[in-house]
């Protein structure tokens, strides 16, 4: 399944895509927020996207769409159908030199049009670390309500960390998108 955008192509991973998954994965300053360390091992990178490239974005639990602007992979947006295929969860990353273009937003914005509109998905959620401001403006900006925080609820990379919970609903994009 591709989606596209005026800049951006939304892809299934290739084996082709593992170099540079890892190369962005392994950024301390890209890791820094999310569940995995750096550096981030190229023989993981290549089992990572060889798991994703076979996956069914249709089908419940995780599909990643590889982002690419130009030919080149600057980072990835996940989808996490519920089993009742009516709810998501979302996520992203974007290679640190892809930031700050826009880039994120543009691919985050198409996949959401893509679950409610041509899906008919009722509700996306997605979570980030608090102390992830960029990622919380850009949630914001995209029409999600932030549901609730979480005190000291994860355990990351040796400390306690504050998780910001978000929500959109179908019928809130389509007032967003008027």
């Amino acid at each position: 399944m591709r989606l596209t955008t005026e800049r951006l192509v939304l892809r299934p991973f290739t084996a082709a895509d593992a170099p540079a998954f890892a190369a962005y994965r392994s950024d301390p300053d890209v890791a820094r927020y999310q569940g995995w360390s750096a550096p981030f091992p190229l023989a993981q990178a290549e089992e990572f996207v060889r798991e994703v490239g076979a996956a069914d974005p249709t089908a419940p639990g995780w599909f990643q769409y590889a982002v690419e602007a130009n030919g080149v992979l600057v980072g990835d947006v996940g989808v996490g159908v519920n089993e009742n295929r009516m709810q998501a969860d979302i996520g992203y990353t974007l290679a640190t030199a892809h930031q700050g273009r826009g880039y994120a937003a543009e691919a985050v914005r198409r996949v959401l049009a893509h679950l409610f509109e041509e899906r008919g998905l009722h509700r996306v959620a997605a979570e980030c670390d608090a102390r992830n401001e960029r990622s919380a403006r850009l949630l914001a900006r995209l029409g999600f309500r932030q549901e609730g925080h979480r005190v000291r609820s994860t355990w990351a990379k040796g400390e306690w960390t504050d998780d910001l919970l978000f929500g959109l609903l179908a019928t809130e994009w389509d007032s967003a998108a008027d």
